[in-house]
This record gives C-alpha cells, sequence and structure tokens, in this order.
C-alpha cells in the first residue's frame, strides 16, 4: 500500500482497502509456499500439542516454513531444522495450542555455540491479535544476525528498536536453560548452565525488565529456526538445534 501522511491503518483488516483518499495504491504479490487450509500438523513435545507452522512469514525477512523441519526423536527431544529443499531454504515453527499467561517459561537447549551467523534460533511468546501490545512478544534469541564478532544471543521486550528492549550476551558452550518469569509490569529472564530451574543457580546471564512489558492475551509460546535473510552469506549448510525440555510453572 502507498499512501500519504494523513493514513491511519486499523490495527487488523479482513481485506485491503481500495485506492483513494489517503490511500494512493494497492498492490499485491502472491506469496511462496504451499499451505493446504485444513492440513495443520502437529507433535508432542514435553507434554504439549504443537502446531507446526506450513505459512511464509517475513520474520527475518521472507521465509517459507515446512513441517517436515520439525520432529521428536526416541528421547523425547524436539529436533529443529532449517534446511535447503529443491534450491530454496526452509526454516521451521512450532507453536503451543494452548495459551499459558503469567507463569515461568523454561527451554532446556543443547550446544548452540556453533550455531551458524545467518541462523536464528527465537524462544518466544506471540500474539497474533495483540497488535496493540507488539503482539505480546516476550524474546529469548540465539543468533548473530550474520555478523560473527557480536554476542550470540539477547532478551527482548518487543518492539526491539528500543535500546532498553534488547540486552544482548554471549551465550557459553554446552547445554543451558533459558528461562523468563511474566509476572505483572515485569519480566524477569535468566540463562543457566546445564538443566535447573531453581532461581538461586548462578546464572551466566541474567536481566529484568520492568517497562513495555504486556499482560497476557492470546499469546501463545513459539520456538523457531529460520534464516536470517539480511545475512552477508547464507548458511553453510542444514542447521538443526536440539530443544531437551519446555516447562510451564505458573
Amino acid at each position: 500500500m502507498l499512501v500519504d501522511s494523513s493514513y491511519r491503518p486499523p490495527v487488523t483488516v479482513d481485506v485491503l482497502p481500495n485506492p483513494g483518499g489517503s490511500v494512493i495504491a494497492v498492490s499485491t504479490v502472491k506469496g511462496t509456499g504451499n499451505f493446504l487450509a485444513g492440513a495443520r500438523k502437529t507433535l508432542t513435545f514435553s507434554g504439549y500439542e504443537w502446531e507446526l507452522r506450513a505459512i511464509p512469514s517475513d520474520r527475518g525477512g521472507a521465509n517459507d516454513y515446512d513441517p517436515e523441519n520439525a520432529w521428536t526423536d526416541a528421547q523425547g527431544f524436539l529436533h529443529l531444522r532449517l534446511a535447503q529443499r529443491g534450491g530454496r531454504w526452509t526454516s521451521v515453527e512450532v507453536i503451543n495450542t494452548r495459551s499459558l499467561g503469567y507463569g515461568t517459561y523454561v527451554f532446556v537447549v543443547k550446544d548452540t555455540s556453533q550455531l551458524d551467523p545467518a541462523a536464528a534460533l527465537g524462544l518466544l511468546t506471540w500474539d497474533e491479535q495483540g497488535a496493540d501490545q507488539n503482539h505480546r512478544e516476550l524474546d529469548i534469541e540465539i543468533s548473530q544476525w550474520g555478523d560473527r564478532t557480536i554476542s550470540n544471543a539477547q532478551y527482548v521486550v518487543q518492539p526491539y528498536y528500543v535500546p532498553a528492549n534488547v540486552v544482548r550476551f554471549m551465550a557459553p558452550p554446552g547445554q543451558l536453560t533459558h528461562t523468563f518469569r511474566w509476572e505483572p509490569g515485569r519480566a524477569s529472564f535468566k540463562t543457566f548452565r546445564g538443566v535447573t530451574t531453581s532461581t538461586s543457580a548462578p546464572a551466566v546471564a541474567e536481566h529484568e525488565f520492568t517497562a513495555g512489558v504486556p499482560i497476557p492475551g492470546t499469546e501463545r509460546v513459539r520456538m523457531n529456526l529460520y534464516f536470517f535473510r539480511y545475512s552477508p552469506a547464507p548458511p553453510r549448510s542444514d542447521v538443526e538445534v536440539v530443544i531437551e525440555r519446555f516447562q510451564y510453572l505458573p
């Protein structure tokens, strides 16, 4: 859409507006992917049912998503893969079918210290309907965003373009437990070595946000692995991340 400075967009729309008034022009381009309505796929992980994304998104640039890039193994661990198929890169996202609200979110992740700099792992909440609260997005993100010289992880309370809403840190090698505690007016992030749910354990990184913290709505937990399209180079090969456990504590 091409609009003039007087245009004020609604939070959501069912159809694009026709040109006229403050809307100067409207054009659409067919997207990519093979989404079939009614063909939703799910898997079970850590006692929850997760929907497998099958439609494209613009997270990290235009990315296609393939349900075949997520599976659980004999130990019950969740595997997420960023894979090249048929000459194109396909990302992956799993979405909890339940909305959990305030509480502690725990993600136990195998070593990500060698993650390709063009790949990004997101552990987050997202509310499709909550545009007025930045989609209630709280993020733990593991990525160097295409730049090997910077730290490889960050905590975020959206919007990310507010400097105080992003805290970067270096996630060390080995198995890590990433957590955030979401409370009224407060989001407390911590990262520990190994497996732990103890708040008294020594943390390798932590930060507490007290501004811009959303209230619960219809957000759901998501875990994704995608190609950061603004990276100067694509991944050198397929990328795989293993999530050993997800846990929610009220």
